[in-house]
Parts: structure tokens; sequence; C-alpha cells
């Protein structure tokens, strides 16, 4: 009988053990999501840099490298997108970045990848770093936007060390100014690890990481400068400010791997655009920042999620972008009702898994500079247009065309608009089908100060 009776006790624990098991298994995957600011393609260990970055690298190493990751040439644009899935023209969202005082924003009708991912059953959604997707009303704010936690600034390009844009602080917890000292970067570390810390062990948790880093002003730690005596002036200050990026990347995975999940946890490390021309390193692709030539576009991304087979240490050179995000992450938190709104992007999990994904095709504009050019690009797999023409509120005629095989020639050396006209029009009306999706009301250009703004605001904290 006492026989018996024990066989049975560890029958039961092993019943009760396999259950856990399943359970933990089955839990939905943490998600990370890491966006470095204006940082150049080639700034990054994994594509060659002597700029220090073996955290970043170790997702590109354990995880896959993403060798065509687009995104806008400009970051609010890109942010807008990625959180959306959704090519931002169509809310007003892609020709020019979010300014100081503009009266601008993400339209709460847009429903966010925090939103969604609610929906599937996520209750901790963290953002921590630069939002720039609107300031000057409430409704546009991380907490009205799907996040739960939010520690930052509203604005692009705020001093690292004094926390402020314009004067005015612009640093924020969870709605209100929150005062600290220390480096942005740091305290972006700290708040990132802060929240993951909050969660419990056995829930699923959504952390966006925006860097402001590496975007200007360029300023840097002394300790991080030291390690670059080979760099000299604004390129030194950069490297230390990657450095110091990865630095935190480094601390927030590894507070993500204490939880014991982190081979169930997806992480997407990318930058919202190509780096600043002759601070920063696009090489070997053409041109850079506010450019819709590859150096602007196509920047340093990889990815991890070893639980779903993204692993390996693979190169994927099938071209995703920034608007693939949202329906990416819809797969991976195993949400089955349909999008809010209809996606431009597509579910790339298969692509990221290394297996044959359909046709893709990825549109960018940008019309930020009071030249009042448009700057257009459309790509279909290894074919790229690039068109240059005057906006419709610039009466010159001017237009430039150029078509290029980007597989062939990625760094875009080589017109073949003139031998291929008949694949030029085709792309081009492909182009224009995007490009027709355009809200009119479009966020004014960065030098058009006067429309839309309203005056300053102290600590950038909105009243309404």
């Amino acid at each position: 009988m006492h026989y018996l009776k024990d066989t049975s006790i560890v029958l039961c624990l092993i019943f009760f053990s396999h259950c856990l098991l399943s359970t933990a298994k089955s839990k939905q995957p943490d998600v990370i999501i890491f966006l470095a600011d204006d940082l150049g393609y080639a700034d990054v260990g994994f594509n060659g840099s002597d700029i220090q970055t073996p955290n970043i690298d170790k997702i590109a190493q354990e995880g896959i490298k993403l060798e065509r990751f687009y995104v806008c040439p400009v970051c609010s644009p890109t942010r807008a997108g990625l959180m959306t899935g959704r090519y931002p023209l169509r809310f007003g969202m892609q020709r020019a970045v979010v300014p100081p005082q503009r009266i601008y924003g993400l339209s709460p009708e847009e429903e966010t990848l925090p939103e969604m991912l609610a929906k599937a059953g996520y209750k901790h959604l963290g953002a921590v770093g630069k939002w720039h997707l609107g300031h000057r009303e409430k409704q546009w704010l991380p907490l009205q936007q799907g996040f739960t936690y939010f520690v930052g600034c509203y604005n692009g390009a705020i001093d690292y060390f004094s926390l402020e844009r314009n004067g005015e602080l612009d640093w924020h917890k969870n709605g209100q100014p929150y005062p600290q000292k220390g480096y942005a970067t740091d305290l972006i570390g700290d708040a990132a690890i802060e929240f993951i810390e909050s969660v419990p062990n056995d829930e699923p948790y959504f952390l966006y990481v925006p860097f402001n880093a590496p975007h200007s002003p360029f300023q840097a730690k002394e300790e991080d400068m030291a390690k670059y005596p080979q760099r000299k002036g604004k390129k030194q200050v950069y490297a230390a400010m990657v450095d110091c990026m990865d630095q935190n990347i480094g601390r927030i995975l590894e507070a993500a791997e204490k939880r014991g999940n982190l081979d169930n946890t997806f992480i997407l490390f990318s930058s919202d655009n190509g780096g600043v021309k002759n601070v920063c390193d696009n090489s070997p692709y053409r041109d850079g920042k506010f450019s819709p030539y590859e150096g602007g576009i196509r920047v340093a991304a990889a990815a991890k999620w070893p639980d779903g087979k993204i692993k390996g240490g693979k190169t994927i050179s099938a071209p995703s972008s920034y608007v693939d995000v949202f329906p990416t992450l819809m797969a991976v938190a195993n949400k089955k009702q349909e999008a809010e709104n209809i996606l431009d992007g597509n579910n790339a999990l298969a692509v990221w898994q290394g297996k044959t994904g359909k046709e893709s095709s990825f549109f960018t504009y940008i019309d930020q500079n009071p030249q009042k050019v448009e700057r257009l690009s459309y790509c279909r797999n290894e074919w790229k247009l690039v068109i240059y023409r005057n906006a419709p509120d610039n009466p010159k005629p001017y237009k430039q065309i150029e078509l290029f095989n980007i597989t062939n020639d990625s760094a875009e050396k080589h017109n073949l608009a003139e031998q291929h006209p008949e694949l030029v029009k085709e792309l081009t009306l492909e182009l224009r089908s995007y490009y027709q999706l355009k809200r009119e009301d479009q966020v004014p250009r960065y030098s058009e100060k006067e429309k839309l703004s309203g005056p300053k605001i102290s600590n950038w904290q909105p009243s309404s």
C-alpha cells in the first residue's frame, strides 16, 4: 500500500511538472524592439565597423542579419509606420518629421502596436526613449497610444545631459515631467530594466526602445570617447554614442535573460534611417539620411527569436521593411483577429525564418526641405525606381528618373532607365498607386515653422 501511495504521488508530481513546462512553453513570447536614431549602415561590428557593438552583433550572430531592411529617410515617418504597419502618408506623417511646437501627431484612429498586442493578451506595454510622434496634445502621447509605461522625450534632438529641448525639460515618466540626472542613453537603459523587472515572469511583455542615439547633438561621455583615439572630432563623439547605446542594449538583454525566457523573446534591432553623411558611414551605399537612395533607407538590422526559428546567424537577403513589423508581430503574438485598418506591410516571419517569401515591394517618399522637391523611390525585388520631382506647390518644371538593379548594383551607380523604358513605366504606375494614398494635410515641411505651430510650453507638457 505504501508503494502504491508513493507511486501515485510521483505520478502526480510528474503530471504537475509536465503541465508547468507546457504552460511555460506555450506562453506568448516577450517582444523587444530596439530602434537606433541616425545610425550608419556600416557603423556596427557585424557590418565591419571599428565601433564596438558586441551586443548588437550578438543579435545578428545568434539570430539573423537583415541584409535588405528598409525604412524612411527620416525618423518620425519610420516610427509612425513601425507603430501602425501602414505607410504614414495615409495619415499625414510621411512628408517630414514632427518639429518642436508643431501641432501634429499620430492620429488616434490608427491602431498601434501596443493596442494590437493588448488585444492579443499583452498587459505590459513599455516604451522607453524618443517618441517623436506628436507632443502638443495628450492624444498623441505614448500612454494615449496604447502603452502602459513610458520614460523618455517627446521631441527629437534633446541635450543628452540636461535632457532639454529649446531650453525646456523634455524628459517624462508616465505623462509627467521627470527631472532625472544622467546621460540620456544610460537613463533609457535604466528605465527599460525597471520595466522588465516589473513584469511577472509568467506574463509576456512588449518593450519598445527607441534610442535618441546617435542623433545629434553629438555629445558623449569622456570614458566612452577614450575608446576611440583613432577618430577625431564628431566622428569620435559619434563612435562613443553608438558604443554607449550598445552597452545599454547589453544591459537590457541581460535583464531580459534573468527572467529565464530569452529564447522565447522576439528581438528586433534597426535604425530609423541612414546616418548623416560626413559623420556616419553608410557604405557601401549611396547617400544617407534624407535620401531615397540605399544609404538613406537601407539600414543595419538584425532579429532573433530562437523558439520561433529565427536563429543560426543566417543572412536574409530578401527585402523587408518597417511596415512589415506590425503584421509580423501579429503572427508572433498569435493574434487571430484582423487589424483595424488596411495594412501595407506583410507578415515577414517565414522570410526571417529563412523560408521563401512572396514577391516584396517597398515605397518611400519625403518632401521635408524648403526646396519643395519630392524624393520618391519604389523597390520591387531586384529593381528600384528613384524619382526626384517638384512638389505640387512648386510650379517650376523638374523631374529626374533613375532605375537601378539593386541585386547587381547596390551602390546605385548605373542608371538603367533608358535601357528599360517599359519597366520604368510599369514601376512608375505602381509607385503612383501608393502615392495616391497620400492624405492632403500632411505634416508641414520642417522649414515651414509658421504652419500649425503653437506657443512654447513649459517642460513640453501639454495641458489638453
